[in-house]
């Protein structure tokens, strides 16, 4: 289960707006996302908050990808697990993630990464 864990904070982001305020363009964009990364959405769920931001998640063949706007810090969490038991799809979560960084165009970026189901040739996880 090769598989790379993103878990990333934007913030001051300068891309579109609509994308902070509204869970249509916001889903689209995950799609997009997903789709040019050769990642294949099996299911999605997206809520729009009165008067704020949004929330969703794509379920993914190779995992899943959740996604959090709060606009009025022009920010955004997300959360992309992309693995596969037969290969290495690390590639399609970096491609992923990039798409997502270059449409909201944040500033200041936080992000962790946890390699997870590593082989015995690669650097083990943290455990606790």
């Amino acid at each position: 289960m090769n598989g790379l864990h993103i878990l990333a904070e934007f913030h001051a982001c300068d891309g579109d707006r609509r994308l902070l305020h509204d869970a249509v363009p916001l889903a689209a964009l995950c799609r997009r996302a997903c789709a040019g990364a050769g990642l294949t959405v099996v299911a999605e769920a997206f809520h729009q908050f009165p008067d704020a931001g949004a929330t969703g998640a794509l379920v993914l063949a190779e995992s899943h990808l959740a996604i959090h706007t709060w606009p009025e810090l022009d920010a955004v969490t997300l959360d992309l697990y992309v693995c596969n038991y037969s290969q290495d799809n690390r590639a399609a979560a970096e491609a992923a993630y990039d798409a997502l960084k270059a449409e909201f165009k944040p500033q200041r970026v936080v992000r962790h990464d946890v390699r997870r189901g590593a082989t015995a040739s690669a650097t083990p996880a943290h455990t606790h």
